[in-house]
């Protein structure tokens, strides 16, 4: 004999969704009022080559007094004359194909505990407490550049591109060098993970709701930089 369902699972797929965000509510409340201080992150590393400019950048801003925020992602890349690299999935396809011209940034809202997390991990790493002063200087192979602000602290960096940990070990700031290669690895995990997300909850709320989802609420485009 079949185990019966609890009764929440029996509901269709639209009203569970709906109970969810009302069970969410309180907690999005409490993460608000945590702290409502002016956030951004934007970290950029590219160079221009055989194939002309390449780089990856991302940055998070807060939104809506601080409840949420907005991660934009680019992966832009010439070679064999693609101009984005980015995952798509089949149902995301038909919606993106009109605005692919002008298409430049995917762009994820998240929650206010995704904010607080991302602070946390950069205030744990100690990073606003360097200074870019002895790292190594942009070159040929290109440049990294990572920007933050958190309330009334603000960090601008720009370094060389790091090939392994050898180049921070053999560098004239190996401490503050390692702090800042560590955060950038952890950042960019985080990110990665957030937009192979943002694919997948696509993928699978497209078919569930049909002609009538707005696709909108979960993929944006920006118009391309002149």
């Amino acid at each position: 004999m079949t185990k019966p369902q609890p009764a929440a699972f029996q509901l269709p797929l639209r009203r569970r969704l709906l109970s969810l965000s009302i069970h969410l509510r309180p907690l999005r409340l409490r993460f608000a009022k945590m702290s409502n201080e002016n956030f951004y992150l934007r970290y950029y590393s590219g160079h221009s080559g055989r194939f002309g400019h390449e780089f990856l950048e991302f940055d998070l801003r807060t939104i809506s007094e601080g409840s949420s925020a907005a991660v934009r992602y680019a992966n832009n890349s010439n070679y064999r004359n693609d101009s984005l690299i980015r995952k798509e999935s089949e149902q995301e396809h038909t919606y993106r194909k009109e605005k692919r011209a002008q298409a430049d940034r995917v762009i994820v809202c998240v929650s206010d505990a995704m904010v607080e997390e991302v602070k946390r991990i950069i205030k744990d790493s100690e990073i606003l407490k360097e200074d870019d002063s002895k790292w190594p200087q942009k070159n040929k192979d290109g440049r990294q550049e990572l920007e933050i602000r958190i309330g009334n602290e603000h960090i601008s960096f720009e370094t060389a591109k790091i090939g392994s940990l050898v180049d921070v070990t053999e560098s004239d700031d190996p401490e503050g060098l390692r702090v800042f290669y560590y955060l950038v690895q952890d950042l960019k995990a985080l990110v990665f993970s957030l937009i192979s997300l943002h694919f997948k909850v696509l993928s699978i709320l497209s078919p569930c709701f049909g002609t009538s989802f707005d696709h909108s609420l979960l993929y944006r485009s920006s118009p391309s930089k002149s």
